[in-house]
């Protein structure tokens, strides 16, 4: 007799490790090296570009590997992430007959920029990730974001997790590297 529950616990099994493999995306873009070392601004922007960053990252990371189970997985790491920011906009206050609306925006916002950074990690193209990178996070009248570090972390982040071992267990965790970002925090002059 068929398994008529195996397609529901397999679900159920990719979400649960959706949302350990997200959750790990969300503690690297909260590391406060981005902050202190990187210049990236403490605000709803410098935080949500960081972890579009890191959920890219993480998705180009189950995408490379074999599988259309990967696959799956990697977009229910999407789906953890939106359901996310669903929940903190509740939390901050946006009421129940909006958050559709920004969801929908910041859903854009999120695409765009993970099709243009995806575009210069394929290319390996240290200016084009920190151009978009800086683009996302200058804000008038702040110092500038050294956005050449950022990019650099980027293209490393991403070679190493091209070559790390599959995600298969739900103990699996995200080969992410400390970021490192030399003279104290000094900005890059641009």
């Amino acid at each position: 007799m068929p398994d008529l529950f195996r397609g529901w616990r397999q679900r159920r099994r990719r979400r649960r490790l959706a949302w350990h493999l997200y959750r790990q995306a969300v503690a690297q873009a909260r590391r406060p090296e981005f902050y202190a070392g990187c210049g990236v601004p403490d605000t709803a922007e410098g935080r949500f570009e960081l972890l579009t960053l890191h959920v890219l990252l993480l998705w180009r990371w189950l995408r490379r590997q074999p599988g259309e189970e990967k696959a799956r997985l990697a977009q229910a790491v999407v789906d953890a992430c939106f359901t996310d920011i669903d929940r903190n906009l509740r939390e901050m206050g946006v009421g129940d007959l909006s958050v559709g609306k920004h969801v929908k925006r910041i859903a854009g916002s999120f695409l765009a920029r993970s099709r243009d950074l995806s575009a210069a990690l394929d290319a390996g193209d240290a200016d084009a990730v920190a151009a978009i990178l800086a683009r996302n996070l200058e804000v008038p009248g702040r110092p500038p974001v050294d956005a050449a570090a950022l990019a650099r972390y980027a293209l490393a982040q991403d070679a190493a997790l091209a070559g790390a071992a599959p995600a298969d267990a739900t103990g699996v965790r995200v080969p992410f590297a400390a970021p490192h970002f030399g003279g104290g925090g000094e900005k890059a002059r641009r």
